[in-house]
């Protein structure tokens, strides 16, 4: 699409400003929140995201900005399809009404277990964390045979019987026969990543030479310690590769409508060809209508289902991905979930990729200015 639409799409947007002092609403995050990675898990307006369980017997629905799991006609189960970090921090609003009780319906999975009566909680906290992380005591795990364990909530109460919930790179609650689950403020923080980029030099990158026509974007280290990237078009790799991962990193776009991205699982020794994490802040006429499918979309695949960054200003995306499953979220907002249903291909550009390749970033054409910075990665163990 031409540079010039670009820009008059980018003039039809608007922005809403968030006042300092005002305080944040439900199920929102805060900038600090944002910066520091967290994702919302529900937006407080769909379900998306979370599905119930083929053999579930419940209802699932939002209701005033909380999402509701009903055990009407037995045991509801609710799962949060899009792949998440194998070690996270998760806190959420949570309440269950009605009777308690809950089965090992679980056994061969380590799922934690409320053993203790239910108290009416407004939160908790849970951190998921290997043995060598300050937080590891929070949730004590050592107790894992198959259907026992604490978990402990910020006032270091526990959770009681009548609602269950199971750990993975996948997210689940359950209730029994006659309760209900109220959800709402449900956010999440990878924990345990690992930077790809010092901030100082570009250790662990490489420029890609493989099209000589392809080599103009100007990719160096700012003295604040941003990444820039300059002029295009161009391609900077990881020296690493990444199969399935959580990745973060914050990017800011120096102009209207540029465009940009991050490729990843990228075909060794060739240009860009992987999966790709659109950059492109533009939209027509209101954020629901991305431009060129949007920031956090995957490119050629999937639109973003809204648009929330903007231009000129920093922004924080989530990328995860999971043997065929991919979810983005852009400032703590989830843009994707999708699952690649095509055949498998070496080639991801015909067909489903899941094995391991680089990570690149996109130095799209001459107009190309980009900084990006705390660029993390988490790895995660095969479906």
């Amino acid at each position: 699409m031409s540079r010039l639409l670009f820009t008059l799409a980018f003039a039809l947007c608007f922005t809403t400003p968030l006042l300092a002092d005002e305080k944040p609403k439900a199920n929102t995050l805060t900038p600090k929140e944002i910066a520091d990675g967290w994702i919302l898990l529900f937006d407080g307006e769909t379900p998306f995201g979370w599905e119930l369980h083929p053999e579930s017997k419940g209802k699932l629905k939002t209701e005033g900005g909380k999402l509701l799991l009903q055990g009407d006609e037995g045991h509801a189960f609710l799962r949060f399809k899009p792949p998440i970090p194998w070690y996270y921090e998760l806190t959420a609003n949570f309440e269950v009404e009605g009777q308690a009780g809950l089965e090992n319906v679980w056994k061969s999975h380590r799922d934690l277990r409320s053993i203790e009566p239910l108290p009416k909680v407004s939160g908790f906290r849970v951190v998921y964390a290997p043995p060598d992380h300050p937080d590891y005591k929070l949730l004590h795990h050592t107790q894992w045979t198959g259907s026992t364990g604490n978990v402990v909530l910020e006032d270091k109460k526990k959770i009681g019987q009548g609602c269950g919930i199971m750990r993975g790179p996948s997210l689940s609650f359950s209730v029994s026969k006659g309760s209900r689950l109220v959800l709402s403020d449900v956010k999440l923080r990878p924990i345990n990543t690992k930077p790809l980029y010092n901030g100082k030099n570009l250790d662990g990158w490489k420029v890609t030479q493989t099209d000589p026509k392809r080599t103009a974007t100007k990719f160096e280290v700012t003295p604040t310690g941003e990444l820039s990237a300059k002029n295009g078009p161009g391609d900077l790799q990881t020296e690493k590769q990444f199969d399935d991962f959580v990745l973060q990193f914050e990017c800011k776009t120096n102009g209207l409508a540029l465009n940009s991205g991050i490729f990843f699982r990228c075909m060794p020794d060739a240009y860009q060809n992987g999966y790709e994490a659109q950059i492109q802040n533009a939209y027509l006429g209101d954020r629901t209508k991305p431009i060129d499918y949007g920031t956090g979309a995957i490119y050629r695949r999937i639109a973003a289902r809204k648009v929330v960054s903007n231009d000129n200003e920093w922004f924080t995306m989530t990328v995860a991905a999971r043997g065929a499953h991919i979810a983005t979220w852009v400032n703590g907002y989830q843009t994707v979930d999708w699952t690649d249903d095509r055949k498998a291909n070496e080639n991801p550009r015909q067909g489903l990729r899941t094995a391991k390749g680089h990570l690149s970033i996109q130095g799209h054409d001459p107009t190309t200015d980009l900084l990006f910075r705390n660029i993390r990665i988490a790895e995660l163990p095969k479906p």
